[in-house]
């Protein structure tokens, strides 16, 4: 089983880079493999409403110069998909916007690439706004059919003034539930 996970910080190594490792590190110990994908800092067009995808059918975008279809191949692929943003103005980054329309509609316009799929949302925060950014990624699970997994707590980190989601050790033991969740989940799902 595989797990694919989007990073939408700009920051490839910062605080929502460290909640996920806190989840591919939980989903290894259950032997799920999990792959980090940058997509924060990328630059990223947005859905231009073509309806391309809609006529195609190709489960492509027709937007080819950027990242977008890679993920869209990746989603496919994966039997769970985690998107993970850091908080801004109380919303995903726009790289991940961006990603969840575009992936979303060519998902649907080819017949539910996404759906039975588990998904997840990570978030990490300053300090507010968390639980908006959360709303947007699990509302592309719900309208794809997928199978949206929780934790003990809303899955996110917050990383406080010293911008550090290290200290937030509620936020990591979310992280881990959340990969005990998704875990299990996946199993439960490829036993039949």
């Amino acid at each position: 089983m595989k797990v694919v996970a989007f990073n939408g910080s700009p920051r490839k190594h910062g605080n929502t880079y460290r909640m996920l490792k806190e989840v591919q590190a939980g989903l290894r110990a259950e032997d799920i493999e999990m792959e980090i994908v940058h997509v924060g800092g990328k630059k990223i067009i947005g859905c231009i409403a073509c309806d391309k995808c809609i006529e195609r059918k190709d489960e492509k975008c027709i937007l080819e110069k950027d990242f977008i279809n890679p993920a869209i191949l990746k989603m496919k692929e994966a039997d769970g998909i985690i998107i993970a943003s850091p908080t801004y103005f109380a919303d995903v980054t726009s790289e991940i916007k961006a990603l969840i329309d575009r992936a979303g509609y060519v998902g649907l316009a080819n017949g539910g690439m996404f759906e039975r799929k588990v998904g997840a949302a990570v978030i990490t925060a300053r300090r507010g706004g968390a639980i908006h950014a959360y709303d947007t990624i699990n509302h592309l699970f719900g309208i794809s059919n997928m199978i949206t997994v929780g934790s003990s707590y809303w899955n996110l980190g917050i990383s406080g003034n010293e911008n550090n989601v290290e200290n937030d050790e509620e936020g990591l033991e979310t992280m881990r539930t959340l990969a005990s969740n998704m875990a299990w989940i996946l199993k439960k799902i490829h036993a039949e």
